[in-house]
């Protein structure tokens, strides 16, 4: 009997290689999570094969702490081996589509962080690259981590079971305060060539993709405005001029006829990592603050008025998404689990041939309304309405 007619002797799935780039924070994230998810979950065998960087001597001492066979400083060169299934691209923005537009097109799954490209033209020339690739067995995800909060997955069971009733106002916050300082000194991240924009695409890119994952819903009309506090900063030349935003706001239409108000800043002194969700609907409301992450409040407004109030929900129980995996009840996760929970909902993606969320096309949905508040902001907060997202079809 040939191999082939022998199931016993048939060989096994293939165990899948890993390549990231970039190595810096989130990288380091990222690394983090390839490092420990067969530790917890039941997800395909891989192998973490190459971590790449710019800086040789820094990349490999990286690679090494964090778990990675061999480090390298071309990208491309790594693209191309054989032994690379699966790329995790934690560069730049700026670098986001030449990187995984390359991928995609030699055949690799790819996951990028968000948010998905600098500008809408390279998200929307990377979301096609991607349903081409996708035609091909080729899977592509975006790496808003968020989503992989127990406590807002459980929001969103709760809000689709019918739990709040008709949402009509959800206000969505996301405030850090380490530009405060007018001293801090300039990076890459103030610069409009290198990262974009600047609390409208790192920060506002995790609040608006959270007003549609929680809600399901499409976003019709954007006003925004956006402003530089400080607009120069220290940098290798003197004083540097910062050429993206320190804080954004918006107001957004929503298809069902609710509103949901966004605003981020970097320069909100006393913030570290405040990303605040407030739903409010007509038979409950749900509250989350990332700075308690473990923690839902939770209104029923169906009960009585004299019963009524905030409940607290402590959100790890092993009924709970994603933590019978972890700890004993009412032991606490962290930050650092949501991209452990990112990958491994990617792997299980690749394995079962099902299309991973949040795909480009909703990257690109995002990267619709953060372009919609630009405008909106340079024409003075002028009203931008938006035509409804394209449909995702199927082998597209």
């Amino acid at each position: 009997m040939s191999t082939l007619e022998d199931p016993s002797r048939r060989p096994g799935p293939k165990t899948l290689g890993v390549a990231a780039i970039g190595y810096a924070f989130m990288g380091k994230a990222h690394s983090n999570a390839w490092r420990n998810v067969a530790a917890f979950f039941d997800v395909p065998a891989f192998e973490q094969k190459v971590l790449v960087g710019r800086d040789a001597a820094a990349v490999a001492d990286a690679a090494a702490k964090y778990g990675w066979a061999e480090s390298a400083t071309d990208w491309r060169g790594v693209i191309a081996r054989d032994d690379i299934d699966v790329v995790d691209i934690c560069a730049p923005g700026w670098m986001h589509a030449e990187i995984a537009i390359a991928a995609l097109e030699a055949g690799k799954h790819v996951l990028v962080e968000k948010p998905l490209a600098n500008s809408l033209a390279e998200a929307e020339a990377m979301t096609a690259a991607a349903a081409k690739a996708r035609g091909r067995g080729v899977q592509s995800m975006i790496g808003f981590n968020y989503r992989r909060v127990p406590a807002l997955a459980l929001a969103r069971e709760l809000i689709a079971e019918g739990r709040v009733g008709t949402v009509r106002h959800v206000r969505a916050a996301y405030l850090q305060d380490w530009l405060a300082d007018a001293q801090a000194p300039m990076t890459w991240r103030l610069r409009a060539e290198t990262a974009g924009s600047g609390a409208l695409g790192d920060i506002a890119s995790h609040a608006i993709d959270q007003v549609l994952f929680l809600l399901g819903e499409q976003v019709t009309e954007v006003t925004g405005r956006l402003h530089t506090f400080v607009d120069r900063r220290p940098g290798a030349a003197g004083l540097e001029e910062v050429t993206v935003d320190d804080a954004a706001w918006a107001t957004l239409s929503l298809g069902s006829g609710g509103i949901a108000s966004v605003e981020v800043s970097r320069v909100a002194t006393g913030r570290k990592n405040s990303l605040t969700v407030e739903i409010y609907g007509d038979k409950g409301t749900i509250l989350f603050d990332l700075e308690n992450l473990n923690e839902l409040g939770f209104l029923d407004a169906t009960e009585p008025v004299r019963e009524q109030g905030f409940r607290r929900i402590l959100v790890n129980e092993p009924d709970h998404p994603y933590l019978a995996a972890w700890w004993p009840q009412g032991h606490i996760i962290g930050w650092e689990h949501t991209f452990t929970h990112q990958v491994r909902d990617f792997l299980l993606a690749i394995r079962d041939g099902t299309r991973p969320s949040p795909s480009f096309e909703e990257g690109l949905e995002v990267q619709r309304i953060l372009n919609a508040v630009a405008e909106s902001a340079a024409a003075k907060s002028a009203l931008i309405q938006l035509a409804p997202a394209a449909a995702e079809t199927e082998g597209a």
